[in-house]
């Protein structure tokens, strides 16, 4: 049995941990916090969760989170990296889905997240938490970084470009839309339902703070600078992302449609939550909706030399709390599909 805890819990990802923890027979829920909700029963918070889980919040710093086995921070960026010591001191697993941990330039987090780094010499030990490209390192890790949405996508979209050499990582575009979630449970203006029904709006054109963790890993990926401009969007759904990447061909590579689709599907194979579309069907984000599965399909337009990849996931999921449950699988030698096979939802 994993006893398994969760820092701050209130949120959306948190409450997706919770929705995919609870009903497990080999997770026992011991620990789930909130300085705001200290002393209330779950269930008054989220009702659905009545029935399912027995717990009432506990504050931040309860001594029984030492007692876990594993511990997920759900928290804004700048938590994890003040609570994640000791827990590891005391021999708890710790899975981070916050950024705290993903950015090796300590200097480069803290521009982009205007903080000073508490804890460097453990981000310097992470783990990036994504299993298709870390699944060995994950497996041994005693702090694993999680990657978001935007990340996640976008990586799923070209690691089979880049590790072929058919890209020109000079020039790769991401145009990537989230759904409103992607922005955390925080009552502002820019969220409100009259602000953003019937409407798509750009955003952070100026920087987006994951834009500097998706260089990061591309450019582990591809073993070279990647250059990279990413624009990311707003769009009137609760879940979801969309994105779709350019990456022009090498000028020393020639491809075609059915040679990319040949590309994909070997590479992703044997992954569980990574489906490649056969030729002529697109991702829908509504497709992946509840579950933890990336859908991904390629393209080729030839006259500009330019594969066109379009990948779909649901950011809480896949995009944030099943791939954590996907690294804890991985962590203590579980499949890593248990309790993350369910199906999408439709409508």
């Amino acid at each position: 049995m994993i006893k398994a805890g969760i820092i701050g819990a209130t949120g959306y990802t948190g409450v997706e941990l919770l929705r995919l923890l609870a009903p497990r027979d080999d997770v026992q829920l011991t620990a789930v916090t909130s300085r705001q909700c200290q002393g209330q029963p779950l269930a008054s918070r989220f009702p659905n969760l009545h029935g399912h889980v027995d717990l009432e919040f506990a504050a931040p710093d309860t001594a029984t989170l030492k007692d876990c086995d594993v511990v997920f921070f759900a928290t804004p960026s700048g938590v994890a990296m003040q609570g994640a010591g000791p827990l590891l001191e005391a021999g708890v697993k710790v899975i981070d889905l916050s950024a705290d941990f993903r950015l090796r330039d300590i200097h480069l987090w803290e521009k982009w997240y205007k903080t000073h780094h508490a804890s460097p010499n453990l981000a310097a030990e992470a783990v990036y938490g994504l299993p298709e490209t870390g699944r060995e390192k994950i497996a041994s890790a005693q702090l694993v970084a999680a990657p978001g949405c935007y990340p996640t996508a976008i990586q799923l979209a070209l690691i089979p470009l880049l590790e072929a050499g058919l890209a020109d990582t000079g020039r790769l575009i991401a145009d990537a839309k989230s759904g409103l979630s992607g922005a955390g449970r925080r009552a502002l203006e820019d969220y409100l339902l009259c602000e953003v029904g019937e409407s798509v709006k750009a955003y952070g054109l100026g920087g987006h703070r994951h834009h500097p963790e998706i260089c990061q890993q591309l450019q582990v990926i591809s073993g070279g600078p990647v250059t990279l401009t990413f624009v990311p969007h707003l769009v009137p759904m609760s879940r979801g992302i969309f994105a779709t990447v350019y990456a022009p061909l090498s000028n020393d590579k020639e491809t075609d449609a059915s040679a990319l689709q040949a590309c994909f599907e070997t590479r992703y194979a044997t992954e569980p939550f990574v489906r490649v579309l056969p030729p002529g069907e697109l991702p829908a984000s509504r497709d992946v909706k509840g579950s933890n599965r990336c859908e991904v399909a390629v393209t080729y337009a030839a006259a500009s030399r330019t594969v066109v990849v379009l990948a779909a996931e649901d950011n809480l999921l896949k995009g944030a709390s099943g791939q954590a449950v996907q690294c804890m699988n991985i962590m203590f030698g579980l499949a890593e599909e248990t309790g993350l096979q369910h199906i999408a939802l439709l409508p």
